[in-house]
């Protein structure tokens, strides 16, 4: 065999190496992201409803799914809940894990157990945080009320079954549940930031919020990044508490996105309504994911 025949085997071997790597990430992705996908885009153009005999077999509608439920108002309000609990819960969830990093970034004796309560409610499942929360917006002697009531807030409040106070409850619980989960991406950041460029900004005077605006920020951008993404991404997902705290009420004032689809497929059994509700998650999802990454790197390209 000559060397040039060997040369071409390797060349070869090494060529395809690369694609056998990433084979099974591309047939995970495409069993189970991909084909569902494509597969709830071809069922939302037919109209099928599996507990009515005759509407059991699909029925080419076209649009048909989308213009109802554009002209639907209890998807319009799902849709209003939804980005009321996206825009509010994934911020302050943020904010408050930044703000646990910077408390517990300390050498301090005793900031282990100080971590581990700030972290303690991720590791619950959020049926049982849920439960628990459950007790706490009990009207007459929840401890949430109760703790109201010393701030000067008069008669106690059914959190879960007003209105006007549902969806606050279920952002509260939210917030509560996955402050402490960012947190840890903060810490990790904040403990490996460059102690030299703060001992030479110490140097120059600077004060605590110029380090603080001027520094930590900066070298935390891309820990930003993926935090707020998976902060959106998770918001959009969060359905468990709902389930046992609200169902959704009252009057569908805690429905959110995915827990109205879970309602339309499993409930309504209506299958054309529920892949046509599955792509316009899609669709949010990559709405806030590629706006995110683009601010991102425009601030990045900024600094640059």
């Amino acid at each position: 065999m000559s060397a040039m025949s060997v040369a071409s085997r390797r060349k070869r071997k090494k060529t395809i190496l690369p694609y056998l790597l990433i084979l099974p990430t591309f047939v995970f992705v495409a069993m189970f992201t991909a084909w569902p996908t494509l597969l709830a885009l071809y069922q939302s153009f037919f109209k099928q409803r599996l507990n009515i005999a005759k509407f059991r077999e699909p029925t080419w509608i076209g649009l048909g799914n989308y213009t109802s439920l554009l002209g639907d108002e209890r998807f319009l309000l799902v849709l209003k809940n939804t980005l009321i609990f996206v825009l509010v819960t994934a911020p302050l969830s943020i904010v408050l894990g930044f703000l646990f990093a910077l408390l517990i970034n300390r050498k301090i004796r005793g900031i282990g157990p100080a971590r581990l309560a700030f972290f303690q409610p991720t590791i619950l499942p959020m049926v049982s945080a849920a439960t628990i929360w459950m007790f706490f917006f009990t009207p007459d002697y929840g401890l949430w009320n109760t703790f109201l009531g010393h701030l000067g807030y008069t008669g106690p409040q059914n959190w879960t079954g007003n209105p006007k106070l549902a969806l606050m409850a279920i952002m509260i619980v939210a917030i509560w549940k996955n402050a402490g989960y960012y947190m840890i991406f903060y810490l990790a950041g904040l403990q490996n930031l460059p102690t030299d460029v703060y001992e030479a900004a110490t140097l120059d005077g600077a004060s605590g919020w110029q380090m603080l605006w001027q520094i930590t920020f900066p070298l935390l951008r891309r820990t930003t990044l993926f935090v707020s993404t998976i902060a959106f991404i998770g918001a959009f997902q969060m359905v468990d508490h709902i389930f046992v705290l609200t169902k959704g009420g009252p009057s569908r004032a805690s429905t959110i996105l995915l827990y109205y689809l879970w309602q339309m497929r499993f409930e309504n059994q209506d299958v054309g309504k529920a892949s046509a509700i599955t792509l316009v998650l899609i669709l949010f999802l990559l709405i806030f994911t590629v706006t995110n990454f683009v601010l991102s790197e425009r601030k990045e390209d900024n600094h640059a």
